[in-house]
């Protein structure tokens, strides 16, 4: 039985949380169909496992203390070489890989047939995701830093996002035919997930339960306020795993999603910009013959509203930012009260033992 090893590669802010969080909740029923989504050990999640791999594969140390992804890229490929059928390794990190990156991954799977897979969208909704997601990441730069680094290709986003260069690298000496775009719909929907089913050979039937994991935009009162908490509180450098998991999982990504505020939008001034790069796009998907999956169309960013007024989140005023900033901090402030003290419980016990001493 040959294996087929499908290496999603990114780009990230393309439902890749969604993608992966799917198929690992799904992954004993897609095993018992043949597809398998591996993880090192029983005890880690295929997710994070394929993250871990991911960086040790990029030599990267992101997320964890230093060396705790050592050895994660072996151990996935032992695993994969264990099974026959179907493989998918998926990370979005993968994308801005080095040509000798991606000839070590050719080498491990040269028994297998290696198939690339490559989701994209616009970057009218890319950039301001992922300038966005560095926040939430705990980066302290301004939208206006990072559009001008991105749309120079000076930043590691822009390098993923790159999809003639990410395809021309992963797929140097792969036929055409094992080289799959999935276009993400302007609609948030079914289809993106029915997409992947389609390239993956995954019928949709193997994977019954739905992800509930959602990466909610934040408005632009929301986006500053948090990228100035990242200044106060040196968040770049401290990179704790708890701490990150405090700030953006319960802040960033769930209490602050649900205030009402203007979203973050491409500035009118980088369309012209950002409708060059989709034509570029598609000129190269036309040209490769590559799998398409989805309507090229999709990639070009939809019309700008002519009425609509640009709000910088540069620029916003400090109300609006104090108002998130009170809803942050009360949201702190509960989840504060429900977590144990072990302060608290080591004042108790001393004062115990100090009623029970003669």
């Amino acid at each position: 039985m040959t294996r087929r090893v499908f290496l999603h590669i990114g780009a990230p802010k393309t439902g890749t949380t969604y993608l992966q969080d799917r198929l690992t909740l799904n992954a004993r029923s897609l095993a018992q169909n043949g597809v398998h989504f591996p993880t090192r050990n029983a005890m880690t999640s295929p997710a994070l496992s394929q993250f871990r791999a991911a960086l040790d594969l990029l030599e990267q140390d992101w997320g964890g203390p230093a060396g705790h992804a050592d050895g994660s890229w072996d151990a996935l490929v032992r695993k994969v070489r264990r099974v026959q059928g179907t493989v998918i390794i998926s990370h979005e990190i993968l994308a801005p890989a080095t040509p000798a990156q991606v000839a070590r991954v050719r080498a491990a799977f040269a028994d297998s047939e290696l198939h690339v897979v490559y989701s994209a969208r616009d970057m009218a909704r890319q950039l301001p995701a992922a300038w966005q997601e560095s926040i939430k990441q705990g980066r302290k730069w301004s939208y206006r830093r990072f559009l001008n680094r991105a749309t120079k290709r000076r930043a590691w986003f822009a390098r993923a996002f790159d999809l003639p260069g990410v395809l021309a690298t992963w797929g140097e000496g792969l036929p055409a035919d094992r080289i799959h775009v999935v276009t993400v719909p302007h609609e948030p929907g079914p289809e993106l997930w029915q997409r992947f089913c389609e390239v993956f050979g995954i019928d949709p039937a193997w994977a019954p339960r739905d992800s509930e994991s959602t990466n909610a935009s934040l408005g632009i009162a929301e986006s500053a306020m948090l990228r100035r908490l990242n200044r106060r509180m040196d968040r770049e450098a401290r990179r704790e795993a708890r701490f990150d998991e405090l700030v953006r999982k319960m802040l960033a990504e769930d209490r602050l999603v649900r205030r009402q505020s203007p979203p973050l939008v491409l500035p009118p001034r980088y369309q012209p910009w950002a409708e060059e790069e989709s034509g570029r796009w598609i000129d190269y998907l036309v040209a490769s013959g590559v799998h398409v999956v989805g309507d090229v169309a999709e990639l070009r960013p939809a019309p700008r509203d002519p009425d609509e007024v640009y709000k910088s989140p540069d620029k916003i005023g400090a109300k609006p930012q104090l108002r998130a900033a009170l809803d942050a901090l009360a949201a702190m402030t509960l989840e504060a009260t429900r977590r144990e003290d072990p302060d608290d419980k080591l004042v108790a016990k001393v004062r115990s033992r100090v009623r029970r001493d003669p």
